[in-house]
């Protein structure tokens, strides 16, 4: 690791750490173009007033002490270091693809969420150190030090390898689509700075997004690519997507909405009471929904002699919640340990697998051009 400043007093030493992981990690800053710059940007929120939870009805928090118990400041800062985390892990997974992108127009648009994702972490980062004294400043450091090639990112999605294109358009389409909600979820937060903080992000997420599912509708108009080889990387992202919601009656999904810290999805649009042991259960849900239209329209394109794309069953290939670590099947069978094993030989992508759409990426033609219709 070549992060050489040892401490951080203002977030000018954060920056020169920023620039230095760029160096660490190899990323080609040059790609990053002199036309952009990375900076804090601040947007409007909807009420200056605390939204849902205890605290409803008092005025935002402008500043940490503020906050009227260290218990809700600690979760606050968890919640704004694992976001940060995530924005720079994604980085990390996606560097490799950049000297084979399939088009000019696919590798601007990876340059640009890469440069967006920076920024996403640089606002947290921000975010820590500007409010939170010398432990928002260590937490600012982490987000810098930890490497998703060394998995010691926080959340295991963002420690897996992104190895082609296939991987990078599903990886944006479900894992960044995740991010859509988390950022969703923040957005109303009693901590003033840090809504301010998340639409300009939210804005920037929309695009990622859009870019993952275009993407995979290329690829799927084109028909080079097998839909069983597609599904594979459906399996692997999608149920790594459901883990990302947290654990299931979460504790500490239920005191971040009591503590004003993290509504609901769309949390402006209910009237009812939040069942606050099921926040958690809402979400994934509500992603379950959003993401079985978008497979919908992608089966519209598949040819009639392949199989059609489906969801995984959100018991199989969990690590968090009820399902951790059970044996159950794409179509949540459960199965035995030998059983499983196979099973998952089956279903998820290999490296034979990951090597035959590298090859094919050499190749014109196995996903349409970008203004192909």
């Amino acid at each position: 690791m070549l992060i050489k400043k040892s401490r951080i007093d203002t977030f000018d030493d954060w920056v020169d750490m920023f620039h230095q992981w760029h160096a660490d990690i190899g990323y080609p800053t040059e790609l990053i173009g002199n036309d952009y710059t990375f900076e804090t940007k601040l947007g409007d929120i909807e009420s200056n007033e605390i939204e849902f939870g205890d605290y409803a009805g008092r005025p935002k928090w402008q500043k940490a002490t503020d906050i009227p118990d260290q218990r809700v400041r600690d979760a606050l800062t968890h919640l704004i270091e694992y976001q940060g985390d995530t924005e720079f892990a994604s980085v990390e997974q996606q560097t490799n693809l950049l000297e084979r992108a399939p088009t000019e127009v696919d590798l601007k648009n990876l340059i640009r969420i890469n440069r967006e994702e920076m920024r996403h972490g640089w606002q947290m980062a921000y975010v820590l150190v500007t409010y939170f004294g010398d432990d928002g400043k260590r937490q600012s450091r982490r987000l810098l030090e930890r490497r998703a090639s060394a998995n010691t990112r926080l959340l295991d999605s963002f420690n897996q390898p992104v190895r082609n294109w296939l991987d990078f358009f599903t990886y944006t389409s479900f894992i960044d689509r995740d991010g859509k909600y988390q950022l969703n979820m923040l957005s109303r937060t009693a901590f003033a700075p840090l809504g301010h903080s998340i639409l300009p992000m939210l804005q920037e997420e929309a695009y990622h997004l859009a870019q993952g599912n275009l993407g995979l509708m290329r690829i799927v108009k084109a028909g080079r690519i097998p839909t069983t080889v597609i599904q594979k990387y459906f399996n692997k992202w999608i149920s790594t997507a459901f883990d990302l919601f947290g654990q299931d009656e979460s504790s500490s999904a239920h005191w971040a909405y009591v503590w004003g810290l993290k509504g609901r999805y769309d949390e402006q649009l209910y009237d009812a009471p939040a069942d606050m042991d099921k926040l958690n259960e809402l979400s994934r849900a509500t992603f379950f929904k959003e993401v079985s239209a978008l497979v919908d329209a992608l089966n519209h394109h598949v040819p009639k002699d392949q199989p059609r794309l489906t969801i995984p069953d959100d018991k199989f290939r969990r690590s968090i919640g009820n399902y951790a670590g059970k044996t159950y099947s794409i179509t949540g069978k459960l199965l035995s340990q030998e059983e499983y094993g196979k099973h998952l030989k089956e279903v998820m992508p290999s490296d034979a697998d990951d090597q035959s759409v590298i090859n094919l990426e050499k190749e014109k033609g196995w996903i349409l051009d970008a203004n192909q219709k």
